[in-house]
């Protein structure tokens, strides 16, 4: 029998070489499932974007994911992609079997932690306070150079790296501290902060049971102040403020190989609900 990729509709072009089109999986033209493809130009080297697969129940267990994952990856070479990136629930396990078999890597995780019915208190000598307006900037200029890098380290041009970097703060954060639903706080020791975090209410994305969740964007122990707890400090001062905006859910995202961070976050009680995976198309 023969599996292949049949286009369901025109393929759809965007700014800057953006792509994407759905297709059915078809075992001698008959549709057993649905792959949906993107070409995101702005991520570094063009990348492919495997937004879902899906094989009907009856047709699974006979290699039919296998052999659709490897046309998709096809397709994407022909657009001139050299890598792949795709998300993949934590309890799907089949999924993730066959992205492993196919030799697609981590890249990283987004992990998610039930916000606890009372806020959780914060240990002796520690307390927080939302950022003054200076602090605000020197801040926001440590954390635009932050996320800048971790784009530098996908591919992306410095210059352009930069640029999303700012374009994502000026979005997330339009009017600084005084943005609804953002929250911005020192970690205050002795009077001195040694440390920030940022939590923003957003909405879920589907298909979600709650109605919103809070998220960590950030979180940042100043350097000299490193390896004394603050940074669990810093995750309790997050769980209070989802605690105080009524999020019933506190995710984030952490890179592979954070070592350190995964496992602040697993003592926590955070658990991973998405792998985020990659592999280079040669």
């Amino acid at each position: 029998m023969t599996t292949t990729l049949r286009p369901t509709g025109p393929l759809q072009r965007g700014a800057d070489g953006a792509m994407a089109r759905g297709y059915d999986v078809c075992v001698n033209g008959r549709p057993v499932g649905t792959v949906e493809l993107a070409r995101d130009p702005d991520t570094g080297p063009p990348t492919g974007v495997l937004r879902s697969l899906r094989i009907d129940e009856a047709d699974r267990g006979r290699g039919r994911g296998t052999v659709a994952a490897l046309a998709a990856e096809e397709v994407l070479r022909g657009w001139g992609c050299t890598r792949i990136v795709t998300v993949v629930p934590a309890e799907a396990a089949a999924a993730l079997r066959l992205a492993g078999a196919l030799w697609y890597a981590e890249s990283g995780r987004t992990l998610s932690k039930e916000v606890p019915p009372e806020p959780p208190e914060l240990p002796g000598g520690v307390d927080s306070r939302p950022l003054t307006d200076e602090e605000f900037r020197s801040w926001r200029a440590g954390a635009v150079e932050r996320y800048a890098r971790t784009w530098t380290e996908r591919g992306l041009p410095e210059d352009r790296a930069r640029a999303r970097s700012e374009a994502d703060h000026r979005e997330k954060l339009p009017h600084g501290t005084a943005t609804r639903g953002a929250f911005l706080r020192a970690l205050v020791v002795d009077g001195a902060a040694v440390g920030h975090v940022w939590v923003a209410e957003r909405p879920p994305r589907p298909p979600r049971p709650v109605e919103r969740e809070a998220y960590v964007y950030d979180v940042h122990v100043g350097e000299g102040h490193r390896g004394q707890g603050y940074g669990r400090a810093l995750m309790l001062v997050a769980e209070r403020l989802a605690h105080g905006a009524g999020a019933p859910e506190l995710r984030l995202h952490v890179a592979a190989g954070n070592t350190p961070a995964a496992g602040l976050y697993a003592s926590l009680g955070y658990r991973p609900v998405l792998h985020h995976l990659t592999k280079p198309l040669l």
